[in-house]
This record gives structure tokens, sequence and C-alpha cells, in this order.
């Protein structure tokens, strides 16, 4: 369907080296077999908990359900799969992923092998968008796969039709190549930019102000969900190049024709369950307890309730492992965990009106920033998007704003009060139009706060624990992915780590990202070697960078 061709490569990882079934982990401590476990099932398999419900969550389940009982009386050998229980968090299916309208880019390929995988089609056509400001129409962004393809970043600038910003100033963009082609998604270029400010680094590389402004700003608010100067560059590097810049096609986009819980999580769980997964709902973890010996998780506590485990993964947003942390005598004992406690969150709220009457909007998707300094929006038209809003004789409209501190506290009068004049000014049908009905959702703390300085609190794929591993948009991995699709390959990826550590089942196959284009590799390629020789320079590290 929406895959492209699958190039499957495993993941590697550095703790440990296995092969096959048999071979041991060589780093990795020994680990419990399940104890009481196997007496209460009768059964061999090695239970499994994860704690989190959405793209990383249900991605890791899915694989270790999938893990077929093989038996090899022969070699005195017996696999029986393993015994998956998700505890949603606490927030409902789909946490913390769903949150607003999520579009799905070219590049989500993992994502849409599994829905071709569970034989839905969630998807809409490939979608238009365009972008606003207080001024109006700013930017169309075409199908971009459906014209000539152009070297990067060529084909972006040329095809993308910006309705009044000068070709100067869109040429000011270009030597922001520069930062792009020297991030290359390695901790030491991490190290080097998030440090900056994503406003710092478009000064730095000449980029104007109306640009910024108009465009590049908008864009941030509306990808890391926060103004400019609270963007790590380091952040707004990765996202610019995977979503837009990498290659042409990137930046089209499909969204669910219904919300994604109910056209891609809900067939999901009944799959899992199908498979003998078990899906339990408002299970709030309180507590992990763990072998003092071994130094493994053996229990993971929810309240009065206690699930055994011989493996764990947490696949949760920010501020519920925060909660977490701050209840867990365990988990307080561990530096990494502790500095989770330093990141933040951001708020979402999501503003969806029915009005008295049929309006035209000419995109089904579109971005919005300007009106105010502290948040971005997007708004969709959902006649457009949404099955059950096809055939509606009144236009429905949702609006989801990032980084709504001010908003979140308000009652839901208040809020439409607040927001019908910002669409009213992208829409000018809508002044005429009344909302007949509304619905808010608010979801603190809800988005990952890529801010300066953040990437060194961020956690890896594994802990000090050796049997407790991590998934989410805001771990660090080196897969080069975002947003759904970065959170879906850290669950096939811990997933992966707990096939290794058990010692059973197979290695998840994860599509990589695309390869960069020749010229970019090049240019990649000359600048290490560049890189390289500046650090043999006397004084070289002297100086702060």
């Amino acid at each position: 369907m929406l895959a492209m061709s699958k190039w499957f490569t495993p993941t590697p990882f550095r703790y440990g080296k296995r092969n096959g079934f048999f071979a041991k982990a060589d780093s990795v401590q020994p680990h419990a077999n399940g104890g009481d476990n196997n007496k209460n099932n009768g059964s061999n398999k090695k239970k499994v908990v994860v704690v989190g419900s959405g793209w990383a969550g249900l991605g890791a389940a899915n694989h270790l359900c999938n893990q077929v009982k093989c038996e090899m009386s022969w070699l005195r050998f017996s696999f029986q799969g393993f015994d998956v229980t998700v505890l949603d968090g606490g927030d409902g299916l789909g946490s913390p992923d769903n949150a607003g309208i999520q579009g799905f880019w070219y590049p989500y390929q993992n994502i849409f092998s599994l829905v071709d995988e569970l034989g839905i089609k969630p998807f809409t056509n490939w979608t238009r968008s365009a972008q606003y400001s207080e001024e109006g129409l700013e930017v169309e962004f075409p199908v971009y796969q459906e014209l000539p393809q152009l070297p990067t970043p060529l084909g972006t600038l040329y095809y993308t039709q910006f309705a009044r910003l000068p070709l100067l100033d869109r040429l000011t963009s270009l030597p922001l190549m520069a930062a792009v082609i020297d991030f290359d998604n390695t901790d030491v270029a991490w190290r080097k930019y998030d440090s900056i400010t994503a406003r710092e680094l478009f000064k730095q590389f000449g980029c104007s102000e109306r640009l910024f402004q108009d465009v590049f700003g908008p864009l941030l608010q509306v990808g890391l969900f926060a103004p400019a100067e609270q963007c790590s560059a380091a952040a707004t590097l990765g996202l610019l190049y995977y979503l837009i810049l990498a290659h042409q096609k990137h930046f089209d986009v499909v969204f669910c024709r219904g919300t994604t819980k109910e056209k891609i999580f809900e067939p999901w769980v009944e799959s899992l369950k199908a498979k003998g997964g078990e899906i339990l709902e408002d299970r709030k973890v309180t507590d992990l307890i763990f072998n003092e010996e071994t130094g493994c998780i053996t229990e993971v506590v929810c309240g009065k309730e206690i699930y055994n485990a011989d493996a764990v993964i947490f696949a949760v947003g920010i501020a519920t492992l925060q909660e977490i942390i701050r209840k867990s005598a365990a988990l307080c004992t561990r530096e990494e965990f502790l500095k989770v406690l330093n990141l933040a969150g951001i708020d979402v709220v999501t503003v969806k009106l029915q009005l008295d009457r049929k309006i035209t909007i000419p995109n089904p998707s579109n971005a919005s920033a300007g009106f105010d300094d502290f948040f971005g929006w997007t708004f969709f038209d959902l006649n457009a998007i949404y099955d059950e809003h096809k055939d509606d004789p009144v236009t429905v409209i949702e609006a989801d704003f990032y980084h709504a501190n001010e908003l979140l506290p308000l009652k839901d009068e208040l809020v439409v009060e607040k927001v019908t004049p910002y669409l009213s000014k992208c829409i000018k049908d809508l002044e005429s139009a009344t909302v007949v009905e509304k619905e808010i959702g608010r979801f603190p703390k809800r988005l990952t706060h890529f801010f300066p300085g953040s990437y060194k609190y961020m956690m890896r794929g594994s802990t000090s624990f050796p049997n407790l591993f991590m998934a989410g948009d805001w771990i660090i991995n080196r897969h080069g992915s975002w947003s759904q699709e970065k959170s879906y390959v850290t669950g096939l990826e811990a997933a992966n780590r707990v096939v290794d550590y058990l010692e059973e089942g197979s290695f998840a196959k994860i599509i990589p990202v695309e390869e960069d284009e020749p010229h970019i590799e090049a240019l990649r390629n000359l600048n290490r070697r560049l890189n390289e020789i500046l650090d043999q320079v006397p004084l070289s590290g002297y100086f702060l960078q």
C-alpha cells in the first residue's frame, strides 16, 4: 500500500551480542526465570509488562505477541512465546499519543507497514496543506511526490507556493544547509547543537527576519510545539531534515479518516488480544520491586495490584514517567531516572466546533502561528478528513493548540471565545457563522518539550536495571525518525532488547530511514573529514564551542 520497498535491517544493540535463540548476551546480568509466575499459569512463558498503550507500547507488545511457539525436542528446546501485559498508564488507550489530530508523513514507513500487517485502511489520500499568519495565507504545500523530483533542497524551495514571501527572503534559507549537513544525528552532533536555541541557529546562518517570522517560526511552533527561542537547535535540525529536507516527497502527509484511537488503536488492540496479549486500562504504576542481588525488576506495582515480570518496558510520556519516579522508591535510587525530572512536557488544548452552516475551507490541513507569541496551532476541515462528517450539511472544524498554557485553565466558553477570532482571520466565511456545538480537550504536559539543553537529561533504550527498557519519542536512538514513527520504532527496539535479554524469540525488523541523497552524503563525508582534521589542531578544544 503506502509502504515503500521493504529493505529491513535489525536494530543493533551495543550492550550485547546474540545470534539466533541460544547465544548469551555477553554483558547482560543473569536474569530471573519468572519464579512463581510459571507455577501460577502452568506455562513456561516469560512475562513481559509494557507500561503505556501508545505507538511505543503497542508496538513493543505487538512484536512480542507475534512470537511463534516453537518446540524442538531433539534439542531439548521449547519456546512458548511471551506472556504480554499492557498497562495503559492511566491516561486511556493510545496514551501518550491520543492528543489532537496527527499527520502521518511519507517517511513513516514502519507505521505504514504495520497498518498493512493489520489489514486496515485508516488513511486519507495524500493531502495538500497550508500555513497562515495574522496577515492571512503565507504558504501552500502541494503533494510533492506528484511533481518531478529535484535534488534537495531545490524541490522544497521551487514547488512550495509562497503567497507573500519574496524570493530574496526564501534564498536566505540556503546557508542553513551547512548546519543540516553538519548535523548527522550522532551523539556529538546532538551535544554540539542542543544548547543553542532554534532562533539563535537561524540568526547565526543568516535567515531573514521575514522568513523566520512567517515560515520557520510557525513551523516550529506546530512541529516542536513551542516558540523558536524555547526549542533546541539540535531537535530543530533533526525535525527539519527528516520531514522536509531529506527528500522532496517527505513532507507529503495523510490523516486518519477518524480518530487515531478509533481507526488504528482499537483494531490493533483487538488483534493483540486475539494473539493472547492482555490490555488493562486505568492502571497507574506506583512502584517497582527489584531483586537486589541481580538488580532486575521482578514486580510492577499498580496501587494494590502487583504484576510479576521477567522484563518491563516503559513506553510513557515524560509527565507520566516523572509521576512514577516521584512515587517509586526503586527508581529514585537511579541517577538516569532522577535526571528525567529536569525534562518538561507541553500542554495541548483541542477545540472541536460544529458550525450552523457550510463554509469553504481551501485545504483540509492547516498550520498557523503569529497571532500570539506563545502558542502555535493547527486546524482541520473534518468534513474533508473524517468519514463521519463527509456528508454533514454543516462544517465541523478541529483546532489543536500547542504550548497552550494560557488556554488550559479557561472554561469551555472562554476557550471558544478566544480561539474563534483566530480561525476567522484564516477562514473569512467563519465570521458570519455561529458555533452550535463545541468539544474541548485538555491534555496537560502531554507532548515532549525539546528545550535547549534537554538532550543530556533524556534516556537511552536500556537502563541500569538489566531487564527494564524504555521507548517513546523522547528516548535517544539513532534511527533518525520523529514523532509517532519514532515512538513506534523505539517500541520495536525495546521489544528487541527484551528478546536479547531473555534469549528467546526473534528480532523485529525495522525499516531504516531512506538514505541521504548522493550530494548530501558526499558533503557529510567531507564535513566529517574536515572536523577530524580540526580536532587535531592544538587548542581546538580550548575555546567554548
